[in-house]
Parts: structure tokens; sequence; C-alpha cells
């Protein structure tokens, strides 16, 4: 073969496997193209459905809040024609009414059950979580016996406790046996508990069965969200946990023994600093939605028993100002609950424009963080002063490690004892952290 057509056959083929290449980029370029348009027109529904579901919750809001007006506008005029309670309004929530209890129900409930209240959060020293607290394999009755004893000889009479959705979802019939059996030890101790259905707060992958150790020197190294982003994001789900909410609250729906339900604590709690990166996206949104039929469903099984969700964050003197969650937190509870870290001088100015905004009774359901000056000493003559239930955040030093502060989520407390202790009243073995302190606690 000559030099010549040697030449001309390689130019050909150089030219073949160009056009060949070429044409292979524009297919994958296409390919591309498509599947980059689809995940367009998959955010455009979203975004849609998104704008769907804030208009239907705008309504639901200005209903909410025409209700919230027109019983404040009755119960304004009862008072100023006699100094009785609204007693139409009771009568109706008596006999089964699904909406919000009026303020003269809730302030009557609170003369009879919440004046003094005083407790703390609790989960066992031998739990590391609400999962471990109550499943079969760890559900530690003895403990739980003594320890609400320490709390009984504290002059505490409630309890803050977290449920979660996923036992129930393993065995209703079993995981009612064990809140029984918690509720024969607590009224055995005069102790009512206020439970919690459901929590926005750490781990957002729960999960049955052993626990993950617990990280040595971290705060709540191993509490869980429920539902987890998993329900959260699976709309199958929903009716799963409808019949949690609805299973749970109707079995205690007439039992003195309970005394309140927090549907859901901190719900638009994005965790940012330790679980933040595990989250949904637009988990807020998704919240929004739920917290809106928990509210319902939990209302539908008529409790005897006042229905709150406590804000936690953020300035809520302007109630313009508040974001979606908060605003429908404060406009659907019976009770007003909150939270607060802060010193006695914020904690007072937040009870006093709660109180003159709601006009209903407040309690506390969360504070007690020694070096941030929220302390028994600082925070209990102000409850006192102003009729305000106080449940301060920790009760046993034990696996959940909240002595230690949320900063350890920013270097751990491995090697060290944080000086003070940042949440707990009692060590291990049921002795003071502070004798000063259990004795303001006992007083009160």
């Amino acid at each position: 073969m000559s030099p010549l057509r040697v030449g001309v056959l390689l130019a050909v083929y150089v030219i073949f496997i160009n056009y060949v290449m070429y044409h292979s980029t524009l297919s994958d370029m296409r390919s591309k193209m498509e599947t980059l348009q689809a995940n367009l027109d998959e955010q455009d529904k979203k975004i849609a459905s998104q704008a769907q579901h804030i208009a239907q919750l705008d309504n639901r809001f200005k209903s909410f809040e025409s209700n919230a007006n027109s019983n404040n506008n009755d119960n304004n005029n009862n008072n100023n024609n006699d100094n009785t309670h609204n007693k139409n309004n009771d009568d109706k929530m008596i006999a089964g009414d699904t909406s919000r209890w009026s303020p003269s129900l809730a302030h009557e409930w609170y003369v009879t059950n919440g004046r003094r209240l005083f407790g703390s959060n609790y989960v066992p020293a031998s739990a590391s979580n609400q999962i471990e607290m109550w499943q079969s394999a760890t559900f530690d009755i003895k403990e739980i016996d003594k320890e609400l004893g320490w709390a009984q000889a504290l002059g505490m009479n409630t309890m803050r406790v977290f449920l979660h959705d996923l036992l129930w979802k393993e065995d209703p019939k079993a995981y009612a046996d064990r809140i029984d059996a918690f509720l024969e030890v607590a009224s055995k101790h005069n102790i009512r508990p206020i439970f919690v259905l459901f929590d926005s707060v750490w781990n957002p992958e729960p999960r049955l069965g052993a626990q993950p150790p617990i990280v040595v020197g971290l705060h709540n190294s191993n509490w869980m969200q429920g539902p987890g982003s998993e329900a959260l994001t699976d709309l199958k789900q929903r009716v799963r946990l409808q019949a949690y909410v609805e299973g749970v609250v109707k079995r205690y729906a007439q039992d003195d023994r309970v005394l309140m339900w927090d549907v859901w604590n901190e719900p638009d709690n994005t965790n940012y600093i330790s679980y933040g990166h595990k989250e949904v996206y637009d988990k807020i949104e998704r919240v929004e939605t739920l917290l809106d039929e928990v509210f319902t469903w939990a209302r539908q099984m008529t409790p005897k028993q006042p229905i709150t969700s406590g804000v936690w964050h953020g300035d809520w003197q302007d109630f313009a100002q508040l974001g979606r969650v908060p605003k429908m937190q404060l406009r659907r509870s019976d009770i007003i609950t909150f939270h607060n870290y802060n010193n006695a001088a914020d904690f007072e100015r937040r009870v006093l424009y709660l109180k003159e905004m709601h006009g209903r009774p407040l309690i506390c359901t969360e504070y007690m963080a020694r070096p941030r000056d929220s302390t028994f000493a600082a925070i209990i003559p102000v409850a006192k002063k102003h009729d305000v239930g106080l449940v301060n955040w920790g009760f046993v030093q034990g696996r959940t490690q909240t002595h230690i502060p949320w900063d350890s989520w920013e270097e751990l407390y491995d090697k060290k004892e944080p000086i003070p202790w940042f949440h707990e009243v009692l060590r291990s073995d049921g002795k003071p952290y502070n004798n000063d302190e259990t004795d303001v606690i006992i007083q009160y």
C-alpha cells in the first residue's frame, strides 16, 4: 500500500473517530439536559404544592385568629357584666366541642390543677433517650419508682415525659401496658405527668432495638426525634402517626393521672449545630403541616386534659412578626407553654407579655441552665410572683449526660466535669448536686 493511501486512510479514520466522539458527547449532553429538566419540573411541582399548602394554612390561621378574637371578646363582655366564667363556652367544651378551650375554661382548669405546678423533664438515669426508657428490653420500672420517690421528697408534683411513635407502631398494647405501669408508680408518688407526643430535637434517624453507644462527654448524645426524617417525608406514614396520636390520647383522655398533653416539643428546631446536616431541607414546612393535623387529631379525642405545644425561640412580643409554627402553637394551645433558658429579667419580661397578649395560664416547660443564670434561686421567685408553673430540664444525672452543656457539641467534656453543671437536680445516687438549690425547691 502506498504511503499516500495510508495517509488518506488514517485521515478518514481520525475523522470517523471524532465524528463518533462528537455524537456520543452530544447524546450525553442531551441525556443530562433531559435529567436536569425533569429535576426542574419536579421542583416546580414541589413549589406549587407548597404554595397551595401555604394558602390553605393562611386560611386556617385567619379562621383561628377570628375564633380567638371572638372568644376574647365574649369573655371580655362577660367579665364586664360579672365575675363568673363563661359557662356556655365551658358547657360546650365539656359536651365534646372540638375547638380550643375558652380562656375561662383554661383558667378554671389551672386553678384546680396547675397552681404551684413544679417538676422536671424526666428520663431515668438508666436511659439515654425516650426509646431506651420505654422499650421492653430496657424499661426499668424499679429505677423509675426509686427516682420518682426522690422527686416526691422534693415536693415535685409533675414530670414532663417523652413518648415515641415507633414504640406504638411496634406493639400498641405492650407499650400502653408500660405506660400504665409508669402511671401507677407516678400516681403512688402524687406525680401527674405531662406527656410529650412528638419531638423535633436531636437525632432525626430514630430506630428501635439496642440504642447506639453514648458518646462520653456529649450533651444528649443519643436523644431521638419522633417522628424521624423518614416518617416526616413519607406521606404514607401519616395514617400510622394519626393512629399513634389518637390511640394514646384516647386511651388516657379521661385519666386523672395524666396532667396535660404536649403535642410537639420544639417543632421547628432544625438542630443546625448537632444534626443539621442530616435534616431534610424543608423540615419546617413539613412539620408545619403535620403539627396542624396533630393538634386536630388530639383534640378530636376530647381529652379532659389541656393540649399545648410550647414556643421556644425568638421574641414573642410582636405576634405579627412570629414564624408560622409559633403562631400555630400559640393559637391552638389551651394553656400557653414556653421554654426559657435566660436570666430572671428576661424570664419575667416574656411572662408579662405572654400573659397580656394571650390571657391564658402559663407553664414554663423548660428552664434551668446554670451557666446562663437560669437557676432555681433566680427563676422560682419570679414564677411564684406571676403564678407560672415550672418544669426544669433534667432530674437525675445519667445516660443523657445533660449535666454537660450544649457547647460539648463543639468540644467534648470527656476529660473534665463541667463547673457548674448545666442541667440536672440530683446526682445518680440521689444526692443533690447543690444543697442550697434543693432547699429552695423544697421551700417552694
